[in-house]
């Protein structure tokens, strides 16, 4: 409880309380048992929206009250009520979710323009952040994407979603992933085992994506009968992609010579999507990475659209974007070869 202001009130009540100052605005459901789902157990999600924007926030019965800055309280209702509105449609409602519209609320966008979606037999993928939804939205309406930016950002999560999506739409007849497996060179024949088998360790996050919005069961079929292909850059040379939603991640870590030859077996009817993160290139130094040279090299091309992440787009957890703001704000410092590593 907050002490009367003045000199006999204890230290404590100076601490100003959340959403204490500004407007006061009710936002009533009509449903209490889907209120439930919107303000999460132990009404987790509405402590969420309270320490993200700011205010207070409570709930009695059908009726959230909220306090604080007026501009916030905006703010706070239109996340509620998407929340609730996903609710009505039988949609999960989990942390991410509600952090996804937390960021949306706060980046100004239009709220019926603000969430794009990924639908699947097993999930629906809803961006988390601004730039998610245009990377989302850049997905379906251009055939080359590049998503480029730091770790935890979903682009590579997002990419391997949106294939699996048209594969089931019938868009495309099949999955192909690539990623250089080894830094520059690809050395792949000192590992044990089939092509498969060398290449999996590398391929382990796209796997781990692909369970996560297609059942296992199909996953496993699907790679069987080659529905969804493995092929390591090395390997794509001469081929022509028809058809297929075509993956490429870790572009970082491909050469010039290796990014146009990818890029230049795109083929009728297919998609391709190539993600990276520039400051993560591990190329011998003095080499020029081909990520960041088509980028540039390509700009303004029609048909190609770059989509550009920041640290404001990690959605792994609030800890990880500290940590990649702390190495962005870090003077860059050459390693004993002389090569910056910071970057």
């Amino acid at each position: 409880m907050t002490g009367a202001r003045g000199s006999a009130a204890p230290k404590a009540a100076k601490v100003p309380q959340r959403g204490a100052t500004g407007g006061r605005i009710a936002v009533p459901f009509e449903d209490n048992r889907l209120l439930t789902h919107v303000l999460g157990e132990y009404d987790a999600h509405l402590a969420m929206i309270e320490e993200r924007l700011d205010i207070g926030a409570h709930a009695h019965g059908n009726i959230i009250t909220l306090t604080g800055d007026a501009a916030r309280l905006e703010m706070a209702r239109n996340v509620l009520l998407a929340l609730y509105e996903r609710a009505v449609k039988g949609q999960p409602i989990g942390p991410g979710d509600v952090d996804g519209l937390i960021r949306h609320a706060r980046s100004g966008a239009p709220q019926q323009d603000g969430m794009a979606q990924i639908r699947t037999r097993r999930r629906i993928v809803t961006a988390r952040t601004p730039m998610q939804s245009s990377y989302i939205r850049a997905l379906e309406r251009t055939d080359l994407v590049f998503g480029v930016g730091p770790a935890g950002t979903g682009k590579t999560y997002l990419a391997v979603a949106f294939a699996a999506s048209c594969l089931e739409r019938g868009i495309v007849d099949r999955i192909i992933l690539s990623r250089p497996a080894v830094e520059a060179g690809e050395r792949l024949g000192f590992l044990p085992g089939d092509m498969r088998e060398k290449v999996d360790p590398y391929l382990r996050p796209l796997y781990d994506a692909l369970d996560d919005v297609l059942p296992p069961e199909k996953v496993e079929r699907d790679l069987e009968t080659g529905i969804i292909e493995i092929a390591p850059l090395a390997f794509m040379r001469g081929r022509t992609l028809s058809n297929a939603c075509v993956i490429l991640d870790e572009a970082q870590n491909t050469t010039s010579m290796q990014m146009k030859m990818f890029l230049t077996r795109l083929g009728e009817g297919s998609k391709m999507i190539v993600t990276g993160d520039p400051s993560q290139i591990d190329l011998p130094p003095g080499q020029k990475s081909g990520l960041v040279e088509a980028v540039a090299l390509l700009d303004g091309v029609k048909g190609i659209e770059p989509i550009h992440f920041t640290g404001a787009d990690v959605v792994r957890r609030d800890l990880v974007a500290r940590i990649v703001e702390a190495y962005d704000n870090a003077p860059a410092q050459p390693d004993v070869g002389g090569r910056d590593r910071t970057r």
